[in-house]
């Protein structure tokens, strides 16, 4: 049976190669992002996140069968946290009445291991608050200071924000009670335009080693790594897993975290 999904950050990276086999599959894919794309929005506006849904509904005739939101940036600007968080909440929230059709409803959002690393409190309480003004403005105070990895207090409290929600309304009527799987990913370091400049470097590969230590295949997978779990995450197949993050890092997050069962 073919399956129609929305695809977001659909133009390069995990996004890109999300679309790629279901499309050679035979199911319907329909790729937003802020260029080449089907659908271009610019999620860190309401404007975008408006837009999204309309273009969608039009394009997919009111019903669809997942959700798959991997939008996202790492650079350290407010813009970032109207992406990963906001315009990620938006894209699930604003979607969902779409599934409400479909036999199989699903939804998955990229979160990242760097949600282990330590949140800004200022801004991790303006997201669940929900408080975008705020946020924006917690932002600015942080300023635009990175590590060698090229990521920022900014990037690790947007997902570890997300995953947060994921896990807290999963459960939800709205999710659950409806059948609809809500699940996050998080993925160690990805060979992605996103984390180029510091594969490039020794210091920078020295930096997300440090993070994101990774004995299972080396430093960094493949986008069609984290795309093929996202594709099982958001299909039929899943019948009962919803309200997990699920780590996909080459063994990063059971080394860091060994405590956890």
């Amino acid at each position: 049976m073919t399956r129609t999904s929305v695809v977001t950050g659909a133009a390069s990276g995990i996004g890109k190669a999300t679309t790629e086999k279901p499309r050679t599959d035979g199911h319907t894919v329909v790729g937003v992002d802020i260029r080449d794309a089907d659908v271009v929005v610019d999620l860190s506006t309401d404007e975008g996140r408006t837009a999204l849904v309309h273009e969608v509904s039009q394009r997919a005739g009111g019903r669809i069968d997942s959700v798959i939101a991997v939008a996202g940036l790492v650079a350290a600007s407010p813009v970032t946290v109207g992406v990963n968080y906001f315009g990620a909440k938006a894209t699930l929230e604003g979607l969902r009445p779409l599934l409400a059709g479909s036999d199989a409803p699903r939804a998955v959002v990229v979160a990242s291991l760097a949600a282990l690393e330590d949140v800004d409190d200022g801004l991790y309480a303006k997201l669940l608050a929900d408080d975008e003004p705020g946020a924006r403005a917690e932002a600015e105070r942080i300023g635009t200071a990175t590590n060698a990895a090229g990521s920022s207090a900014i990037y690790s409290t947007t997902k570890k924000a997300i995953a947060h929600w994921v896990r807290t309304h999963a459960k939800d009527p709205e999710w659950a009670g409806a059948g609809i799987a809500l699940n996050a990913i998080a993925p160690g370091v990805i060979e992605t335009p996103m984390t180029a400049p510091a594969l490039q470097t020794a210091e920078g590969r020295a930096a997300l080693d440090a993070g994101a230590p990774s004995p299972l295949n080396g430093p960094a997978a493949p986008p069609a790594a984290p795309a093929a779990l996202l594709a099982w995450l958001a299909s039929s197949e899943n019948t009962h897993v919803t309200g997990q993050v699920v780590f996909i890092d080459g063994g990063a997050e059971s080394i860091r975290r060994p405590e956890l069962v």
